[in-house]
């Protein structure tokens, strides 16, 4: 049985062999595109659990393919991971923002890679807060079982890891949940200080489900500590 569904998407014949080669190994089915354009191209035909997106191709760089799969809402709990030569933090937040669900800096070890890719592809059954069952904050319902939102009045789609935060914030309401347990918790027991990715995806989150993001009402963050999801009295 499949590990899972990769398309790798490098403009580099020999980093597509490469990965193919390295993720076949360890029993992921793998497909790849020479560049965002095909890769969009067989997301509208094919389905996968993730993506390995190069962030510096030609054409259609990963920020703007990985802005467009996200805007056209290819692939149901899609996950995707950008690779890229530089490390900065504003890169990582660049990634992130443009919808990434995690970054991984080249070059990089095999063990990481495929430690990175089951943390980010973990089935949408082992979730944090798969349990839980509806919640509604006045304008905005969540419906947990089958991961829909809808906030006043129109239906909002939320990336998969988008609702893994979510749905571990609303498991425990109204505590504080510090940086590095709801990293753990979202990506995995490896992660625990890059509290760069909590800040791009609460405030994705928040632009999501608060009428004011600016000045959230649910979603609230507890300076130097975490975050809080504050349910109505």
């Amino acid at each position: 049985m499949s590990a899972g569904r990769i398309l790798v998407v490098d403009d580099e014949p020999q980093i597509r062999r490469v990965m193919r080669a390295t993720l076949s190994a360890d029993g992921y089915e793998v497909a790849d595109a020479r560049s965002g354009e095909e890769a969009i191209e067989r997301l509208r035909s094919e389905s996968f659990d993730l993506i390995l997106l190069d962030m510096n191709m030609p054409g259609a760089g990963g920020l703007e393919t990985c802005r467009a799969i996200r805007k056209e809402r290819l692939g149901t709990d899609l996950a995707i991971i950008m690779l890229t030569v530089r490390g900065t933090e504003k890169d990582k937040v660049q990634a992130l923002d443009a919808g990434a669900d995690d970054y991984v800096t080249k070059p990089f070890s095999t063990p990481e890679l495929l430690a990175r890719i089951r943390a980010v592809i973990r089935r949408v059954a082992a979730s944090p807060g798969s349990g839980l069952g509806k919640l509604e904050l006045e304008d905005v319902e969540i419906d947990f079982q089958a991961r829909q939102v809808r906030a006043f009045h129109e239906e909002v789609r939320l990336t998969s890891k988008e609702f893994d935060l979510l749905s571990y914030l609303a498991a425990h309401p109204n505590r504080t949940i510090t940086h590095r347990e709801l990293l753990q918790a979202v990506w995995g027991p490896d992660y625990g200080d890059e509290q760069e990715y909590l800040r791009v995806f609460v405030n994705r989150l928040r632009k999501k489900i608060e009428r004011t993001p600016k000045n959230p009402k649910y979603l609230l963050t507890e300076p130097w500590v975490g975050y809080r999801l504050r349910l109505p009295e």
